[in-house]
């Protein structure tokens, strides 16, 4: 419990400091390619979620998915591309290849599916070379370029206006 206490404490330093000289770059294009992190200790409702995409217009293989875990149980099976806080290191580098290369893809859209702002969720997001980043009100703003107020469970609602507003935006 106490070292999780350090590791947090010191990847959020690494985020602070991050976010410092961050800016969320936007580039033009239309949305083809969309990247998902979700925080699937909260939200357990992945495949409902990528249905909706889905419905909305983004084909199901160029939706990729990265789910972050507070800790899996013995005998859980996961899905491909997940991580814990045991795969970061001190110094906030990611030890799984599949996190990387998620992190390393230049997704058109990176949603930021988690409404409660963790550093291990935060990281991936101000990491990666999407070209367009949309997530929560209620996390850091400095992380996203679109932000929805919305909860995590109201998938369907989150999805709607995220679409709505892409299409003022002339991304899809």
């Amino acid at each position: 419990m106490f070292l999780k206490f350090i590791k947090d404490f010191g990847l959020k330093k690494i985020v602070k400091k991050s976010l410092h000289n961050y800016k969320a770059a936007t580039a033009p294009g239309k949305v083809v390619t969309v990247g998902v992190l979700l925080d699937e200790t909260y939200f357990t409702q992945k495949e409902a979620l990528i249905k909706e995409l889905v419905s909305n217009g983004i084909q199901r293989s160029n939706i990729d998915t990265l789910s972050f875990k507070d800790a899996v149980k013995k005998g859980e099976v996961m899905d491909c591309c997940y991580y814990t806080r045991a795969d970061i290191s001190g110094a906030g580098v990611f030890q799984k290849d599949d996190v990387t290369a998620f992190m390393n893809k230049p997704f058109d859209l990176l949603i930021s599916y988690y409404d409660v702002g963790k550093a291990p969720l935060e990281l991936p997001t101000i990491k990666s070379q999407a070209k367009f980043k949309a997530g929560f009100a209620t996390v850091d703003n400095r992380l996203n370029n679109f932000m929805i107020k919305s909860q995590a469970e109201k998938y369907k609602e989150f999805v709607a206006e995220l679409f709505k507003y892409l299409k003022i935006l002339n991304k899809i």
